[in-house]
């Protein structure tokens, strides 16, 4: 028996002991991996150093480096995340609703746990702790396959978190293949009857593949080609803060903005002093023609620009003559990630947030909100940008399903 089957079967047999345990239990198992993650801290950012090094020598600056950093500040995050999951609300047994039938039967609808769920991801081991306390705390068990240039620091933490939990729970609740052959992954894509879930997580071209190819239940997450657009009332020295904010704190992840539309009502006005704020900073603009006869620096940006993911600092910028107009243009170019509107008009905020084909939609707010730790979720799985079952960050509901129970005093149906 390979790797990949073995442990998918050991993570179902843990599942089934899982989902029957109390929520005291599966609290105290993620209280001891929050410790844990503490108390082993240095082991966890020796491994992340090697992989860290070998990144740098192989990709040099590479934006996606960032992701891959984890260091005492961000270890320390993710042990207060684990201690924030433990401290939610059961999920597990919810009656979501329930009613009484003509027949006397009482339906009640209950909240369970989706059983195993195979997580593909590239760097950002910080997500090997998020999705394994998240999963814990909703009755799921996990098989983990993460990216090769983290494999030293997902070796690390998973098996502190395993040792940390083995007097508690099964420990095989938490699986990950070591196996880094793209082979396996495209194995897990069709692993029915083992897996009851996959969550993939990285880059636009590798959730489509990803898509395309399983026979598993997949959620769709992360591509973030987000837009910010400016109104013609808005309130500029807060655009810029916002727009500074969601573009230049970290560049590389999906909740960051990468395009920005600006009414051409204060167009003349405000992109010189949006440009000039924005280059203090190293950012490389881009624009249309109209932007590019104001501010005369500003590249070109072609029509594959409005379509591109910018992981770096790059950011382009684009005139529209109305909130519709920006509608338009999100949903044709979007990745229904998300959209922010500055504005002082309550009717133009309506019609954007209505109307924009986001998971998230802000009204004078940064973008970079989308996460399931500042949602108070204390981790997340994932942003789903799908609109089936789950949508936007993906706390421990959205890792259940629903069941119905039915209760009856005999009946029986006649037709």
């Amino acid at each position: 028996m390979d790797e990949l089957i073995e442990k998918a079967l050991l993570a179902r047999k843990a599942w089934y002991e899982l989902s029957r345990a109390p929520d005291n239990l599966r609290r105290k198992a993620l209280e001891s991996m929050s410790q844990a993650l503490v108390e082993n801290k240095e082991k966890i950012i020796e491994a992340n150093i090697l992989d860290v090094n070998k990144f740098k020598e192989e990709k040099h600056d590479d934006p996606l480096l960032d992701r891959l950093i984890l260091n005492e500040k961000r270890l320390k995050s993710a042990a207060e995340g684990l201690k924030k999951i433990s401290q939610l609300p059961d999920p597990i047994g919810e009656v979501v609703e329930g009613w009484t039938t003509v027949h006397g039967l009482r339906i009640q609808k209950v909240r369970v746990p989706i059983g195993v769920i195979g997580v593909v991801y590239e760097s950002r081991p910080n997500v090997t702790i998020d999705i394994s306390g998240l999963a814990i705390k909703s009755g799921n068990a996990v098989l983990l396959r993460g990216g090769s240039e983290a494999l030293n620091s997902n070796k690390a933490i998973v098996d502190i978190l395993r040792e940390s939990i083995k007097d508690v729970l099964d420990q095989n609740v938490i699986q990950i293949i070591e196996n880094t052959d793209r082979n396996v992954v495209d194995r897990m894509l069709k692993l029915n009857g083992y897996l009851d879930l996959l969550i993939p997580r990285g880059s636009a071209s590798f959730i489509d593949y990803v898509r395309m190819n399983a026979t598993v239940p997949v959620i769709e997450t992360g591509a973030g080609n987000n837009h910010i657009f400016v109104n013609y009332d808005a309130d500029l020295g807060m655009a810029t803060n916002i727009i500074i904010n969601a573009k230049v704190q970290r560049p590389a992840v999906c909740n960051a903005v990468r395009k920005v539309l600006i009414h051409k009502d204060i167009a003349d006005k405000y992109i010189p002093i949006l440009v000039n704020e924005l280059k203090k900073y190293g950012v490389s603009i881009k624009g249309d023609e109209k932007v590019r006869a104001i501010a005369h620096d500003v590249i070109l940006a072609k029509d594959e620009d409005w379509d591109k993911e910018y992981m770096d600092l790059t950011l382009a910028i684009k005139i529209v003559s109305s909130v519709e107009e920006a509608v338009e243009h999100i949903n044709k170019h979007g990745t229904k990630h998300s959209e922010a509107i500055i504005t002082n008009n309550l009717n133009d905020a309506q019609y954007f947030t209505w109307n924009v084909d986001a998971a998230c939609t802000y009204v004078n707010a940064s973008i970079r909100f989308t996460d399931g730790e500042q949602f108070g979720f204390g981790a997340e799985v994932g942003i789903s940008t799908q609109k089936l079952h789950a949508r936007g960050p993906m706390g421990i509901k959205e890792l259940t399903t629903t069941k119905y129970v039915i209760f009856g005093e005999g009946q029986t149906r006649e037709i």
